[in-house]
C-alpha cells in the first residue's frame, strides 16, 4: 500500500481533507470515520490518521474528485462544531496509528506487549526475519559503561566509533565517545579563546557598514502575526516540507526530567545557528550554510549539553565572536531576538525551521550524520510537545541577558584600548594638519630670505664679473677696481632692456665715477645690439665667462682706487 499526499485544514465545522490519488477509481474509495480514527482507501492508496479532534459521520460529509489532478478533498463534519483542533499541520505525528503512541525505537516499553516469558511458538509465524544485518562485537558492561552519551536526549552512542574518517569533517570533538561532558566543554572553551582574533573583532566593530544591512534584515518569520487561537502565527509548509514530514517514521520518545531540560536547551542552541546563518546569507542558503550552522552550535559541534539558558546563550555568542565571516555583538543579538519569535510562533515555526535545517544537512556530505543524530529526532518529537512549552520558553529567552563581559574574551576592555588608539590617531591628524596649514606661511618667509641672500650674491657675483670684464676689455683708466654691495634695483629698473637710472635715483659721486658708468652704458648698448644682430643669447663676455642677464640692473656702481672712501 501507498500513503498518499494529504493536507489537512479546517474551518468551525469542518474537517478539510485533501488527498492526492492519481491513477485510481471514484467507484473503488473506501471511507472509515470513527472519533479521532479516520481511514481512507483507494487501491494502491491507505491512510490512516489519528486526529486531535473527534469528527462524525452524519450525512453531512461530502467529497469532490478532481480527475486530471488526482485530487480527492473531503468535508467530514465535527463532532463538536466550532471547535478548534490543534496540529492539523503536524503531520508526522496525525499517521501515528491509534493505540501505539507508547513506545518506538529507541526507547521500546515492553510492558505493553504482556508477559515476557510465555510466549506461544506460534508468534514465531510473525516474525520479521527481514532485519539489517551488520557485524557485531558484543561489548563487555564495562565498555558499555565508558561509553559517553550524546544525540537526541543523550540516547545514542558508539556512532562515531564506525565514523573516524568523517569525524573531523562534522565536528571538533576528537574522542566523543570517550570525553565526558565536562571535557567537552574545557575543549570547546580553549578552542573558541584560541580561535578569536582580536584584529577580526574590531575590523567588524569599526568598519560595520555590511553587517548594518544584514540587521536590517527582515525573516519570514519576523513578518508572521499571532491567530486568534493561542496567539500563536500560523506558519505553512512547502510541499517538499510536507513531502519530508510524510517521510518521517513515528516515534515515541521516552526522556526524563533531566534529558527533556537538556533537549529544550539544545533545540534553543540549534534554533540561534540557524538564525545566525539565515541572517548573514539574508535568507538564501550558499554552499557555508551547513557549516556555519554546526559550527556556531555547539551541540552539533562539540556535542554539548547544557545546563541552563544562559550557559547556551553565553556559547553562541562567544561562536559568533570567533568562527563565521562576520564577527559582531549586534549579530549575536539579533539572532537571539530572531529564536524568540520563531519559538512564539509556536511549534509549527520550530518545526519549519528544523525541516529547513534538515534539508540543508540533508545535501551536504557528510554532514548528513547530524540529522541522524539530533534533527530527524527534532522534527519528529517538536510535533508532539504542547504549545504552551514553546510559549514558556519564548518567554524566558526574551527575558535574558548576553552581556559582552560575560563573555571572557574581555571585549569592552578590547573596544577601549582601541578607542584610545584611534582618537590620539585623529588628534595627531589634526596636529598634523595644523602644521600643513602654517608650513607654507614659514617656507614662504624663509623662502623669500634665502631669495634675498641669493640675489645678494648673485649681485655680488654679477659685480665681481663686471670687474672683471672691465679689467679685461680696458675700457676705462685706472683698472683696478673695489666692489661695493649696491641697493636692490627696484623691478620696473630691473625689467628694463637697457638699463637707464634716472639721475635724480643715483647716488651722489665723482666726475670719475659718472664717466665710468656712461662709458659702461655706452659698452652695453653696443654688446645688445651686436647680440641681437647675430640671434645670440649672451649679453656680455667675460674672461672668467660670467653672463650677464639683461632682467638684472647690469649698471653697477664701481669706483677707482683713488675714489674708494666715496661711498656709492
Amino acid at each position: 500500500m501507498i500513503t498518499p499526499a494529504f493536507d489537512l485544514s479546517q474551518d468551525p465545522d469542518f474537517l478539510i481533507l485533501s488527498l492526492r490519488v492519481p491513477y485510481t477509481r471514484t467507484s473503488e474509495f473506501d471511507l472509515y470515520i470513527d472519533g479521532t480514527d479516520f481511514k481512507f482507501f483507494a487501491k494502491p492508496y491507505f491512510l490512516r490518521l489519528s486526529l486531535p479532534g473527534r469528527i462524525v459521520e452524519d450525512g453531512r460529509e461530502t467529497a469532490k474528485f478532481d480527475i486530471d489532478a488526482g485530487l480527492v478533498t473531503l468535508r467530514v463534519p465535527k463532532e463538536t462544531a466550532g471547535e478548534h483542533f490543534e496540529g492539523l499541520q503536524m503531520l508526522t505525528s496525525l499517521l501515528a496509528p491509534k493505540g501505539a503512541r507508547s513506545a518506538k525505537p529507541l526507547i521500546e516499553d515492553l510492558s505493553a506487549g504482556g508477559a515476557g516469558g510465555n510466549e506461544d511458538e506460534d508468534d514465531d509465524d510473525d516474525f520479521d526475519w527481514q532485519m539489517e544485518q551488520e557485524v557485531h562485537r558484543e561489548r563487555s558492561e564495562e565498555e558499555l559503561g565508558a561509553l559517553q552519551k550524546y544525540g537526541f536526549g543523550n540516547q545514542r552512542c558508539g556512532v562515531f566509533a564506525r565514523l573516524q574518517e568523517e569525524l573531523s569533517d562534522v565536528i571538533d570533538l576528537k574522542n566523543p565517545e570517550g570525553a565526558t561532558a565536562d571535557e567537552r566543554r574545557r575543549g570547546r572553551l580553549d578552542a573558541e579563546a584560541s580561535a578569536f582574533s582580536p584584529d577580526h573583532y574590531l575590523a567588524d566593530l569599526f568598519e560595520d557598514s555590511e553587517i548594518k544591512e544584514l540587521l536590517k534584515f527582515r525573516p519570514w518569520w519576523d513578518k508572521l502575526s499571532p491567530t486568534e487561537q493561542g496567539g500563536q502565527a500560523a506558519v505553512s509548509f512547502t510541499d517538499d516540507e510536507k513531502e519530508q514530514l510524510r517521510k518521517f517514521t513515528n516515534r515515541s520518545y521516552l526522556l526524563d526530567k533531566a534529558s527533556r531540560h537538556q533537549a529544550w536547551l539544545s533545540l534553543v542552541d540549534i534554533l540561534l545557528a540557524y538564525c545566525y546563518e539565515a541572517r548573514s546569507t539574508e535568507g538564501e542558503h550558499n554552499v557555508e550554510s551547513p557549516w556555519t550552522i554546526r559550527k556556531l552550535s555547539g551541540t552539533l559541534c562539540w556535542l554539548e549539553t547544557y545546563s541552563s539558558l544562559h550557559d547556551v546563550l553565553l556559547s553562541f555568542a562567544r561562536r559568533v565572536l570567533c568562527y563565521p565571516l562576520y564577527r559582531h555583538f549586534a549579530l549575536a543579538s539579533a539572532a537571539v531576538r530572531d529564536a524568540t519569535k520563531i519559538l512564539q510562533t509556536g511549534k509549527a515555526g520550530v518545526l519549519r525551521c528544523l525541516l529547513d535545517i534538515h534539508r540543508v544537512f540533508r545535501e551536504n556530505d557528510p554532514a548528513y550524520i547530524l540529522n541522524d543524530l539530533y534533527i530527524t529526532d527534532y522534527c519528529v518529537w517538536i510535533q508532539r510537545v504542547k504549545s504552551k512549552k514553546t510559549s514558556a520558553l519564548a518567554e524566558t529567552l526574551q527575558q535574558a541577558c548576553l552581556r559582552k563581559k560575560d563573555l571572557g574574551l574581555e571585549l569592552e576592555e578590547l573596544e577601549e584600548a582601541a578607542t584610545m588608539v584611534a582618537e590620539e590617531e585623529e588628534e595627531e591628524e589634526e596636529e598634523d594638519g595644523a602644521a600643513s596649514d602654517c608650513a607654507p606661511i614659514s617656507h614662504s618667509s624663509s623662502s623669500s630670505s634665502s631669495d634675498s641672500s641669493g640675489e645678494s650674491e648673485e649681485s655680488e657675483a654679477e659685480g665681481q664679473s663686471c670687474t672683471e670684464s672691465k679689467e679685461g676689455g680696458g675700457g676705462a683708466e685706472g683698472g683696478g677696481m673695489s666692489k661695493h654691495n649696491p641697493p636692490q634695483p627696484p623691478p620696473a629698473l630691473a625689467a628694463s632692456p637697457v638699463p637707464r637710472a634716472p639721475a635724480s635715483t643715483l647716488p651722489s659721486a665723482s666726475q670719475g665715477s659718472r664717466l665710468l658708468i656712461q662709458e659702461l652704458g655706452e659698452q652695453m648698448q653696443e654688446e645688445l645690439r651686436v647680440s641681437s644682430r647675430h640671434g645670440a643669447e649672451r649679453t656680455s663676455g667675460s674672461v672668467g665667462g660670467t653672463l650677464l642677464e639683461p632682467s638684472r640692473n647690469p649698471l653697477l656702481i664701481v669706483a677707482t682706487r683713488e675714489e674708494s672712501d666715496v661711498v656709492l
